[in-house]
This record gives structure tokens, C-alpha cells and sequence, in this order.
């Protein structure tokens, strides 16, 4: 796939921010742990949920042709990841807490 130097960027951001939200989700859902997401807290709805945007922040890797520009790859993905991180520190998923999610 040829792109430029920006595609590459924001592919490899994307797949930091993606992946880095899909890890609480995928890690969630195989302790069977209740955790918020946009389409429900149950675990299974976690697991799905970590699973997908795991597939799809390899598949943004390999979209993004890392060789091509590797410097900007590793940037841009570094900081999607540490956005991702500090979202899910400040204001957890959908703004809350996972303390704040009714147990079932």
C-alpha cells in the first residue's frame, strides 16, 4: 500500500490509541470482571470489545507501512498509547471509574 509519510503517522496513532484502549477490555473480560464500555460492562461484552480493537490495531499496523517511516511511526504511536493511558487514569471509560459500575 503506498501512502505518504502522514498516513503512516496517523495509522500508527491510531493503532497506539486503539490498542491501547483495547488491553483494559480484552484483560476485563478474561478475569471475568465487570468494566464500562459503550456497549455494556459484562465481561463477555469486554472480551469482544478488547478482542476487535486488538485485531484492528494490528491491522492499522500493517496499513500503515511502519518501514516506510519508522521515527514517525514509533512517535506517533508512543503517543497515541500515552493519551489512550492517561484518558483511562484521569476519566476511566465513559467517565467513570471502574468502582462506579453496578455489579450484576
Amino acid at each position: 500500500m503506498q501512502g505518504s509519510m502522514e498516513q503512516t503517522a496517523l495509522l500508527a496513532f491510531l493503532a497506539g490509541l486503539i490498542g491501547a484502549n483495547s488491553v483494559p477490555h480484552f484483560v476485563k473480560g478474561i478475569t471475568k470482571e465487570h468494566y464500562p464500555t459503550v456497549f455494556g460492562d459484562s465481561p463477555v461484552t469486554n472480551l469482544i470489545a478488547g478482542w476487535a480493537g486488538l485485531v484492528l490495531t494490528v491491522l492499522c499496523v500493517h496499513w500503515a507501512d511502519v518501514g516506510r517511516a519508522p521515527m514517525w511511526a514509533f512517535g506517533a504511536g508512543s503517543l497515541g498509547v500515552l493519551l489512550m493511558g492517561l484518558f483511562h487514569a484521569w476519566h476511566g471509560a465513559l467517565g467513570r471509574r471502574p468502582s462506579d459500575s453496578p455489579r450484576k
